[in-house]
């Protein structure tokens, strides 16, 4: 396992339950592609400069990650999630399913980057039930427990955009880490095969109301059983950012970065940036005030698109005059009744908690001030009334 890291800039999480302790803004590695090597050498060591531990490496281009990997050498605290499933083919990139093509590809990981570890191997791009399939029966996930217990991977991911692959691979109970895509908009949409669909504006072009409940399981699944989440266009591949976002609205890099942090489960941000400043814009979420970061206000103005009712643990409730952490004790309330009883986890951490709902007097500040009209007190006694306390 890489050494700890301790840089006061930044702010780190543990990724579930691979105990890995994670910067919130990690990078992604689709920039570095565009970049001549001098110049990606000095973006990943201002990133590194910044406190960022955690890069994803989705791409195979061994022109890249000989670039790199010096940098990466001086800095064995990075955590480099690594990716199966892709493989560098008549100078391009390509997902592969073939068993073969796969232990050949990572191979090419190992020795592009001059290691016999990967702190993560990430089998890449699961959007649909038969791809999640194909991975089962054609001997790769085989392959990446194999690396596993050999102790080439410390731990196995998947990258999805899809919650229904994602969550039939949970099930398996052999996946450890999700890499996954989060943002306001993408969390409104049902399950699709077809990743396009997350960018058609006209998927968005009706009333929509609240989280897909197949996207909010997930993360609630995620969280019950330890399974870190990293998030991928936390952007929306920029269209946020601009007033040309499906919601109408641009939001703030801080916003988009407050929204996927506050879901239950997620640990890490990849940011992919492509030049020093969008890194600086990112970063700059550790510095950022409350205000700043306040996406709740953004998302009640969306001119189509509704979390009526809906807690989204941004926060707005507080403070409790008891000093009840009331989106926290809501968090726990709904991942229970998400599970359909009391888990031993969930208890635990809602009884380790400083102040629990039981001290709750209803004043009823908590509702006014929430932006989504959640009955906060009534979550309260429901809380009060499944944990004892």
């Amino acid at each position: 396992m890489p050494p700890l890291v301790d840089n006061p800039a930044m702010r780190y999480r543990t990724l579930g339950r691979t105990g890995l302790l994670v910067s919130e803004i990690g990078l992604g590695c689709e920039g570095f592609n565009e970049l001549p090597p001098e110049e990606a050498r000095a973006l990943l060591r201002k990133a590194i400069e910044g406190g960022v531990n955690f890069i994803d490496m989705y791409s195979p281009n061994p022109k890249m990650h000989r670039a790199i990997a010096p940098v990466l050498r001086e800095h064995p605290e990075v955590i480099v999630q690594a990716h199966l499933c892709t493989v560098w083919k008549d100078g391009q990139y390509k997902a592969a399913r073939d068993l073969q093509e796969v232990m050949e590809g990572f191979d090419c990981y190992f020795r592009d980057f001059g290691v016999t570890y990967f702190p993560i191997g990430m089998i890449h791009y699961v959007d649909s039930l038969a791809t999640w399939q194909t991975i089962v029966t054609n001997g790769v996930l085989d392959y990446a427990v194999k690396l596993k217990r050999e102790g080439r991977i410390g731990a196995i991911g998947l990258s999805s955009h899809n919650p229904e692959a994602a969550l039939a691979a949970l099930r398996s109970g052999l996946i450890d880490v999700l890499m996954f895509s989060v943002n306001p908009c993408y969390d409104l949409l049902p399950p699709s095969e077809d990743v396009e669909d997350l960018f058609d504006h006209a998927k968005y072009e009706g009333d929509l109301l609240n989280l897909d409940p197949q996207r909010e399981s997930l993360y609630e699944a995620c969280a019950r059983e330890g399974i870190g989440i990293d998030v991928m266009k936390a952007f929306g591949g920029g269209e946020l950012l601009s007033d040309k976002s499906p919601a109408g609205v641009a939001l703030t890099p801080a916003q988009c970065i407050a929204y996927a942090l506050d879901r239950p489960g997620v640990a890490s941000i990849m940011s992919g940036v492509h030049s020093e400043q969008e890194l600086l814009d990112s970063l700059a979420f550790e510095d950022a005030t409350e205000e700043e970061k306040d996406y709740a206000s953004a998302l009640r103005s969306f001119p189509r698109l509704n979390w009526r009712g809906r807690c989204m643990y941004c926060g707005h409730c507080a403070p409790c005059p008891k000093g009840i952490k009331v989106a926290e004790v809501t968090r726990f309330l709904n991942l229970a009744k998400a599970e359909g009883g009391l888990p031993e986890t969930v208890r635990e951490h809602y009884l380790s908690l400083e102040h629990l709902a039981g001290e709750c007097i209803s004043c009823g500040m908590c509702a006014k001030r929430c932006p989504f009209g959640v009955d906060a007190p009534g979550n309260m006694k429901e809380a009060l009334a499944l944990f004892g306390k």
